[in-house]
């Protein structure tokens, strides 16, 4: 029986856009390949940046990112910890890949990358400070939530498998809710956050969208 293999994406970087750069770039896209595989991994894409390591506005760097959360990505190789990037700018993108749980692989460390013990407990904190932040917004959400109905909204009028069979369906946006919502001081993103407890797969482009779109109906209406 063949296990399946894990997947994986290369990331290469090098910092200027000289030719001597650029083989740099392909030697290592192929050192990498080539390590992956030898670990058991799938390699899925790889990725290039030339661009400066203290910049987060690297193109290569965001895509991989999309499509690590987008396609969940088991592990990540890159030629040493800097190709991720220097200074706060590596512990950001070493922050994003732990919330998305990918392992990251250096050939420099032969294995998985080796972080200093500073390294290590702020990652710690920025992972707690973040978990306290999500805490603090549903909770913000949640007290939004009950003071709206203390004033008299009710979700379920308008919401059907909540009481009222004629009413909504779940799956449409319920433009008149996020009116309400937003005539009573709640952000486009505590709306969001609102109907997708409610059943509404949304965004908080779509209710910004939604809502303007309303706004602009109302005023040609007058």
């Amino acid at each position: 029986m063949i296990m399946n293999q894990q997947s994986a994406v290369v990331y290469c970087r090098v910092s200027t856009e000289k030719e001597t750069q650029s083989s740099s770039l392909e030697r290592q896209q192929e050192e990498l390949t080539r390590y992956a595989k030898e670990q058991g991994y799938e390699v899925k894409r790889v990725f290039k940046d030339k661009h400066s390591g203290y910049d987060v506005e690297r193109e290569g760097l965001l895509e991989m990112l999309d499509f690590i959360k987008e396609k969940e990505i088991n592990a990540l190789f890159v030629q040493d910890e800097t190709r991720l990037g220097r200074g706060n700018a590596r512990m950001a993108v070493l922050h994003l890949l732990q919330k998305t749980e990918t392992d990251v692989f250096s050939m420099r460390d032969e294995g998985p990358l080796q972080l200093n013990e500073m390294d290590t407990m702020l990652l710690e904190i920025l992972a707690i400070v973040e978990e306290y932040q999500r805490r603090i917004h549903n909770a913000k959400i949640r007290r939004g939530m009950r003071r709206a109905v203390e004033n008299g909204y009710r979700p379920e009028n308008n919401l059907s498998n909540r009481g009222n069979p004629n009413g909504q369906e779940r799956k449409d946006v319920p433009v008149e809710e996020i009116v309400n919502l937003r005539n009573r001081g709640f952000t486009f993103e505590e709306i969001a956050m609102t109907l997708r407890g409610l059943g509404f797969e949304v965004s908080k482009a779509t209710v910004h969208r939604r809502y303007r779109e309303h706004q602009e109906g109302s005023e040609q209406i007058k």
